[in-house]
This record gives C-alpha cells, structure tokens and sequence, in this order.
C-alpha cells in the first residue's frame, strides 16, 4: 500500500516494503509448534532445538543476504503511517499466538497430559514415536525461551503506547518470563537515565556481557521497585497494592504458571525456569547492545545533556529489524518513544553496528571477541577521547593507559 499527501501543491508518496514482513514477527510465537511438526515429520530429534538455530544462524544470515533497508518515511507521512492500524493489529497477534504456542509447549513437556487426561490416548505424544528425554525438553525450553525474549520486545512495543489496553497487553507479554517489572523500569527508569552510569540497562566501555548481566538485572528490579514505591509514597499510600504496576503485571506471571503447572504437571517448573531466564538473557543481551560505551555528557549545570542520536547504537539489517519491530532504530526510538514501529526512522548521525542484533548477540559470548569488535568503534564514535565514552570502573585504568592518548586526528579510522 502506497500512502500519499500533497504538500504546497506537490504530491508526496511513499511505500513501506516491509509491510508484510511483519507478520514473520507476530508468526514467532509458533516456534513450539513448528518444532513439534518437524520432528514429527522427520523424526529428527535435533529439531528439538531449532529456537537457538533459528536466531543465532537462520536470522543472521538473512541479514547478510538481505542486507540494509535505509530508508525512512517522510515526515510529512508518519502521522498518516501511525494511524494506520495494520501495523498495531501484527503486534496484537503476536500475543494469543504467544500464549497458545507457551501452553503448547507446557504440553509437549508434560507428555501429552491435561489435568491428568490424555486426550490423545496414546502413550507418546502426536506424532512423535518415542518419549521426550530431559534433553528433548531441555531443547524445546530453549525455543520457548527464545519466543519469551522477542515476547518481551513486543511488551516494549506495546508498553510505549498511549492507548490503556496495549499497555495491557504488554504485561500479558511479559508473563511468560515473570519480568513484569520490566514494564516499569524501561519506561520510567531507563529512557530516564540512559547511556549514563547510573543506568543499570546501559553497558559501559570494557565490560562484558557476563558483568552486565546480574547488574542490569538485579539493578532494573530495584529501579522498578523504587519507582513504585516513590509513586505511592506521593499518593500517601502503601507500595502492597494491586495497584502496584509491578505487582498487577506479576500477577499475570502467577496466573499464567499456576495455570501451566496444574494442568501439565509440576515437571515442567525445570523448564519453565529455563526458558524464563533464557527470554530474560535474550532481552538483557540486547539492552548490552543498544547503548556499549554510550555516554551523555554532563553540562555545567550538572545535568546530563539531552538524549540524542548518537547515544544508540543502530543497525538497518532487514532481518532482525523485521523480527524486532525496527527495534535497531534504537535512536529515534528513545526521541519518539511513544512512535509506532512501523514509523521510525534511521539517523545518518548515529553510530552504526557492524550487523544486526542478532548476529551481534553472537559476539557478545566471547568478550575477547567483542571487545575487538566494538572497542574501537566507540573511540572512532568520540573522536578517540576515551574519557567521553561509559567507561567500566574495573577497566577505567586500563582504557586510559592504552587509549588516553588519542585524540580528534589521531585515532585510526574504523571500517
């Protein structure tokens, strides 16, 4: 579909080419039933673990096949692109499918019971001729971990918008990873105090993903709690409330396993764990991504300057941005955070990943290897004055001794 508008007397047109590559996103969710059918089909046991193989070999790929898609909407279309309801119709879909392909997971783990019933009445499950081992499980938990993590960037689509019930729906997203307090912490928390060091969601220079982790982890939950807290202190009343963002949203997690557990059984909880923290390690990988070494500078007042392009790292690969509702442009994201998807645009300015996420999560396995990768982007990103990026306290020293003496003209330049 063509949108179109006339602007002093000229005809401004415009056609978004991935209009129906969104719905590979809202389709994710299927991962557990896909994965049953290819077993089922071959009775290869190797498909078990399709999830990670789709996302760290398939996705990848695609973008270095399908390369770069740069081009932006017009301003004078973006109204015009938003209110297209389309494009919010794809996210709602994702979350029935998501909840559907969770509990079809459940019973694929549970061994084809519900409440104990076997609907199929068969002593294996449909299709499959021999009984899952705890590895088959254990490869099943990691696709359902996979579809958790991209649940939680659909949360943060949603939990951005204005209208009450995707809000809504963005804590029913965030249930299966019993990360509700996400909804919170992102919001009011990191789009707050991003790329400085007090943002427990911003990496710093030099430290690896394995650092981060149980610090943005642990620190998002305490930002979130405190959040709250200081919001009903303001109101005169108790955090204990149901009322509580934090609390209502976890609510759906208690729902959603109490649900799981009673009818497939109480060995799934293994497996529910599993695919909670993996849906969590996914979204916090990629939290080490968008902002590594970003850092806005202090002004004499002693506040920090204003969010701009050049605190997000960036990429236009057509395959991840598709799977992640252009979450790559991160940029015009933290300036318009209430902006649909479908509308954001790239910024020439901003820093620019060598790949997508999803590729790029790959690197961050082994810091070695991203920190040969990345470091000297963001030097070249500030001129080589080591002392402007987010630096790693445990590293500071180490940074400056090797990278203190550069400056504008005198850094390399990087590919």
């Amino acid at each position: 579909m063509t949108l179109s508008t006339t602007v002093d007397g000229r005809t401004v047109e415009w056609t978004d080419k991935k209009r129906y590559l969104w719905l590979i996103g809202a389709i994710v969710p299927l991962i557990p039933l896909v994965i049953w059918g290819a077993v089922a089909a071959t009775g290869w046991h190797v498909w078990w673990y399709f999830g990670p193989f789709f996302l760290f070999v398939v996705v990848p790929l695609v973008d270095l096949v399908a390369g770069l898609d740069p081009n932006n909407p017009p301003d004078e279309l973006i109204e015009s692109l938003e209110e297209d309801r389309y494009y919010r119709w794809v996210t709602y879909a994702f979350i029935p499918l998501q909840l559907a392909g969770f509990l079809w997971g459940c019973f694929l783990l549970g061994d084809g019971t519900i409440f104990g019933w076997d609907p199929f009445s068969a002593s294996v499950l449909p299709g499959i001729t021999d009984p899952l081992t705890w590895y088959d499980k254990l490869g099943l938990a990691t696709g359902m971990g996979m579809v958790a993590g991209i649940g939680i960037n659909t949360a943060h689509e949603l939990g951005h918008k204005k209208e009450e019930h995707e809000r809504w729906f963005a804590r029913v997203a965030l249930a299966q990873t019993f990360y509700g307090h996400f909804y919170i912490e992102h919001n009011r928390g990191h789009h707050v105090r991003v790329a400085t060091p007090e943002d427990p969601a911003s990496s710093r220079l030099g430290e690896n993903v394995w650092e981060f982790m149980p610090r943005t982890v642990v620190g998002s939950l305490r930002s979130a709690w405190e959040l709250e807290k200081k919001r009903f202190g303001r109101l005169g009343k108790s955090p204990l409330s149901l009322k509580n963002d934090l609390v209502n949203a976890w609510m759906f997690s208690v729902l959603l396993w109490g649900f799981a557990l009673a009818a497939f059984g109480w060995q799934l909880l293994p497996y529910l764990l599993v695919q909670a923290v993996l849906g969590i390690w996914l979204l916090e990988s990629v939290n080490f991504l968008e902002h590594y070494g970003m850092k806005r500078q202090k002004l004499e007042s002693g506040r920090y300057e204003r969010v701009n392009p050049s605190h997000s790292w960036n990429s236009n690969n057509i395959g991840t941005n598709v799977l992640l509702y252009h979450l790559q442009r991160h940029s015009d994201h933290h300036a318009n955070p209430t902006r649909r998807y479908q509308a954001l645009r790239d910024f020439k300015e901003a820093p620019v990943l060598p790949t997508g996420y999803a590729g790029m999560i790959v690197a961050t396995w082994i810091p070695a290897v991203w920190r040969k990768v990345m470091d000297e982007r963001v030097l070249a990103h500030y001129d080589g004055d080591v002392e402007r990026a987010n630096l790693h306290p445990r590293m500071a020293e180490t940074y400056r001794a090797r990278y203190g003496d550069r400056r504008r003209g005198t850094h390399e330049a990087v590919a």
